[in-house]
């Protein structure tokens, strides 16, 4: 498939993954509210929730988001497909809304054409370019991601336990989307042994570290769903959170590469900060929890 065959194909497929993502995400925070709150990072809380029938059919919905992710990273980059993730938040506060039986107002449809206008910008801009995958190969490159990953965690849990409750979910949210945002880049980088052989895919440490990254990821989103009033403004942390961890693994580790220079540089700066406010505001807009 030719590269502008490739984007044709990957970029519905990566906004297809980003609604079911914000489906899920509205689910998810609802179940939350059902179960009795655990200290972060126990897997007991999944337990509680598995017995909730909105929460498994999250799970469902997430994983159908999963699966259609990793076909997005099969055909474009990184770089590409996580900030058009960004677009599961105004499936979330939109969902959210109709769950609610509330209909959004002006101010929440222009926050999220706002946000939409800023990622459109920001891709346009950077034109991100596929790298070659194959620096997560490298054991010292390796060994310095894990330390980057655990030092990134471990500040946010610590920070979780000092802070106030009203505080406690943005570190747990700011945790899940680094584990998120990483998760993404060890997908992406196993994409090139797809094109080798499925099987390859089973020989190569990140498959392994998927395994127990995107699932404690999720553990510490429940956790942060949980911890506060309101999902969104957790939701709008792992959103913003996701996307930039992936691009620095994108950038640092897989080769892929965005439009330098200074005028550039500056243009996808801005069109960044752009969706970070317009997250934020999305986040404060959002409809309060009636009856969990």
């Amino acid at each position: 498939m030719s590269g502008a065959g490739e984007l044709a194909v990957g970029i519905p497929i990566a906004l297809a993954a980003a609604a079911a993502f914000g489906a899920s995400g509205v689910l998810q925070f609802r179940s939350g509210r059902q179960v009795p709150e655990e200290p972060a990072g126990r897997p007991t809380l999944l337990a509680h929730l598995v017995r909730i029938p909105s929460w498994r059919w999250s799970v469902v919905l997430a994983v159908l988001a999963f699966a259609l992710q990793v076909a997005a990273l099969s055909l474009i980059p990184l770089i590409l497909v996580q900030p058009l993730l960004v677009t599961g938040l105004v499936w979330y506060v939109l969902l959210f809304a109709a769950f609610a039986h509330d209909r959004p107002d002006r101010t929440i449809l222009l926050e999220s054409t706002l946000c939409l206008f800023g990622l459109a910008a920001f891709l346009v801009i950077a034109d991100p370019g596929r790298g070659q995958g194959r620096g997560l190969e490298s054991f010292w490159s390796a060994l310095l991601l894990g330390i980057a990953v655990v030092v990134a965690v471990g500040l946010c849990l610590l920070a979780a336990l000092k802070l106030d409750r009203r505080w406690r979910p943005m570190p747990l949210a700011l945790a899940a989307g680094v584990c998120y945002g990483v998760t993404a880049g060890l997908i992406s980088s196993l994409a090139f042994h797809l094109d080798e052989s499925p099987w390859e895919v089973f020989t190569q440490w990140q498959a392994y570290a998927v395994l127990v990254l995107g699932p404690f990821g999720v553990l510490l989103s429940q956790n942060a769903y949980q911890a506060g009033p309101l999902g969104a403004p957790a939701l709008a942390a792992i959103t913003v959170t996701d996307p930039v961890v992936a691009i620095l693994v994108g950038l640092i580790w897989l080769d892929e590469q965005i439009r330098g220079g200074p005028l550039p540089a500056l243009g996808e700066a801005l069109s960044l900060v752009v969706v970070i406010l317009a997250v934020g505001m999305l986040a404060r807009r959002a409809p309060h929890v009636k009856g969990g």
